[in-house]
């Protein structure tokens, strides 16, 4: 099967960078769509230059990157249909193109995989870069269970088959990228890196995220991604207090509780994560729930049968079973799997 490289890049009021990009990827014989992000007039000079070698895409008002990238993977599907690989390329030409084709490389005989452009933290990173994607990384981790060195990286590739995927993210600015890789660990779409040079022109100067306001989209979706959990936990919790004050029961208690704060976890993740209930994830939930409320009773029982008091041994019951999840997960569920990103895999540095 023969797959067509299609290049996109999203761009907002971009410096003659763009122009020198587009005319190295005209070399390699690749497909591209540039999509202008409603720039301002003075910058019909630099896209009009652009369109001499590949369509340009606009509208009128600047939405952000995010909006960006689905309004030219939209033109892309409908231009191409299917058989085709997208690769997201940064304006700013901090991206090599022969970094570009390997990422598409990969994607094509892994059609159902994220490819991801690692970048690797050296000296040469401006201090902001490197301390914000750290911290990134460290927090998405911990709330997908999922390791990705670079989660800011630009330079993305996935092929046809993930399109759908890619077009039901929501967020129109830098956050979008964020909410595919987590959205990606949620539905175990697999993720993969492979290493990229990346040239930092003027310290990243021409960059237009907002360090303030962009981090705020960012974490805010983090955030959400954890609030259902965190709110079903304080549910179950008072549930269980008051079941037990008015039954004095502890396995009736927390059977309840957990029953209760279970129905309303379900819900709030179809609320919070715009998902339609449907019978395989229904049925899915209700065997996990059913396993943990199990394990639940018989570990908060053995607890208060040490002496432990009850209302510590059920905080100690929960951090118990969040860990054991994650190692079963990790260690069995997805054993082998590439969704966990070994960092001591060569093929991954």
């Amino acid at each position: 099967m023969i797959y067509k490289l299609v290049i996109l890049i999203p761009s907002y009021e971009p410096d003659k960078n763009l122009i020198k990009l587009v005319k190295n990827i005209k070399k390699y014989n690749l497909d591209a769509v540039i999509v202008n992000d409603g720039s301002s007039k003075e910058y019909d000079n630099i896209f009009n230059e652009v369109n001499k070698y590949y369509k340009v895409i606009s509208y009128d008002i600047n939405h952000g990157k995010g909006y960006a990238l689905k309004y030219g993977i939209k033109y892309i599907k409908d231009k191409y249909h299917d058989n085709y690989i997208i690769i997201t390329m940064d304006s700013d030409g901090q991206h090599r193109i022969k970094d570009a084709i390997k990422l598409g490389e990969y994607a094509k005989n892994h059609l159902d995989t994220l490819v991801l452009g690692k970048r690797i933290r050296d000296s040469h990173i401006p201090l902001r870069s490197k301390i914000g994607n750290d911290i990134t990384s460290i927090v998405y981790e911990s709330v997908s269970h999922v390791s990705v060195y670079d989660t800011q990286t630009g330079l993305r590739a996935f092929s046809y088959k993930l399109t759908d995927f890619m077009l039901s993210i929501n967020g129109d600015r830098y956050e979008y990228e964020m909410n595919v890789l987590l959205y990606a660990a949620e539905e175990n779409i697999p993720i993969h890196e492979e290493k990229i040079k990346t040239i930092y022109i003027n310290n990243n100067s021409g960059s237009h995220f907002n360090s303030l306001k962009d981090s705020f989209k960012i974490y805010k979706e983090i955030i959400k991604f954890t609030s259902s959990s965190l709110l079903s936990f304080l549910i179950d919790y008072i549930l269980f207090i008051i079941f037990n004050i008015i039954s004095k029961n502890i396995t009736l208690s927390n059977i309840f509780a957990r029953m209760i704060s279970g129905t309303c976890n379900y819900s709030f993740n179809n609320i919070v994560f715009n998902k339609k209930p449907n019978k395989k994830t229904f049925i899915q939930y209700v065997l996990l729930a059913t396993t943990i409320l199990i394990l639940n009773t018989f570990i908060l029982n053995i607890l208060i049968s040490i002496n432990i008091n009850k209302y510590i041994a059920k905080i100690l019951t929960e951090i118990i079973l969040f860990i054991i999840s994650f190692l079963v997960q990790k260690m069995v569920i997805f054993k082998g799997s590439d969704i966990f990103v070994k960092k001591d895999n060569k093929s991954n540095i």
